[in-house]
């Protein structure tokens, strides 16, 4: 917390985090403010990182993040149906068909009926989408490594395996998912 009160026109979008909490424990003194804290700044990091990364690598390339995902899901994964990407990618299956719409138009994903299902479609990279993931991915690491180097590498592993055991967590498996 800052040692002096910030005033709200000199905030920004990390140092609101500290703001928040004194303001809300003020008025609410019930509520953990160390819970309040961790909820906010993963959160606020989250949108931070995304953002840079879309800013950055994705949106360069024509790409939005959730472009991105697709992509990313489909050049590890391989060919899968629509359903199977969208829980892979946290994404709903709307969002992953319109998606895919714009990836097949520019010549990335391809659709193809499914085998075993006539109402389903096997999506997969296009030669030109696995060149453009994996170019890309290259760049999105760049920009991964830059924001890892605040960390030493000791202290890289401690946070993954505090995130690790956060997302293993009984709010964690009682959480609403899209998937």
């Amino acid at each position: 917390m800052p040692a002096e009160p910030v005033a709200s026109e000199d905030l920004d979008y990390l140092t609101f985090v500290d703001y928040a909490v004194a303001k809300t424990t003020a008025e609410l003194p019930a509520v953990d403010p160390v819970a309040m804290r961790l909820g906010l700044t993963l959160h606020r990091l989250t949108s931070a990182l995304v953002y840079d990364w879309e800013s950055t690598v994705h949106r360069p390339r024509g790409w939005s993040w959730g472009g991105f995902r697709v992509l990313f899901v489909l050049w590890l994964a391989g060919p899968m149906e629509a359903k199977r990407v969208a829980q892979l990618s946290g994404m709903s299956r709307a969002a992953v068909s319109a998606l895919v719409n714009t990836l097949e138009r520019d010549g990335l994903v391809s659709r193809t009926p499914s085998a075993h299902d006539r109402r389903a479609v096997l999506l997969s990279l296009t030669g030109a989408g696995h060149e453009a993931i994996t170019t890309a991915y290259e760049a999105h690491n760049e920009r991964e490594q830059a924001w890892a180097k605040s960390l030493s590498k000791d202290e890289q592993e401690q946070l993954i395996g505090l995130l690790d055991k956060l997302a293993g967590g009984p709010a964690a498996s009682e959480a609403k998912r899209r998937f």
